[in-house]
């Protein structure tokens, strides 16, 4: 069997289910976590945070869609309503790393002991 074929036949059998969406959710969740606990500057953190929001967005829009009486979009409002929220997140998250930046010079945040109380 030649590998068009293949790749054919495999596109048109595979439907998508809940679990699929998970597990691309967990993997999703995972590497936003991972980002944000492993990184020192304070941009790859919020990206992992932002990414971890995603991952949650994704569970959300698949409870929704795979449950039993999926009428009212109970999953789509929420996520919309997590989207506003991390906009939110990432202006106010940015805005408070460019003032760090501006007056330490750095986004390293191994290096900014100097905020504590």
């Amino acid at each position: 069997m030649d590998v068009g074929r293949w790749a054919f036949s495999l596109t048109t059998t595979m439907t998508p289910t809940l679990q699929l969406f998970l597990v691309v959710s967990a993997a999703l969740f995972s590497i936003g976590l991972l980002a944000a606990l492993s990184r020192r500057h304070a941009i790859f953190i919020l990206i992992g945070i932002e990414m971890m929001l995603a991952a949650a967005n994704v569970n959300f829009i698949a409870f929704w869609r795979f449950s039993p009486q999926p009428q009212s979009p109970t999953g789509v409002m929420i996520a919309i309503f997590s989207i506003a929220i991390a906009a939110a997140e990432a202006a106010v998250g940015l805005a408070l790393v460019i003032a760090v930046y501006r007056h330490y010079r750095t986004t390293n945040v191994d290096h900014l002991n100097q905020l504590k109380g």
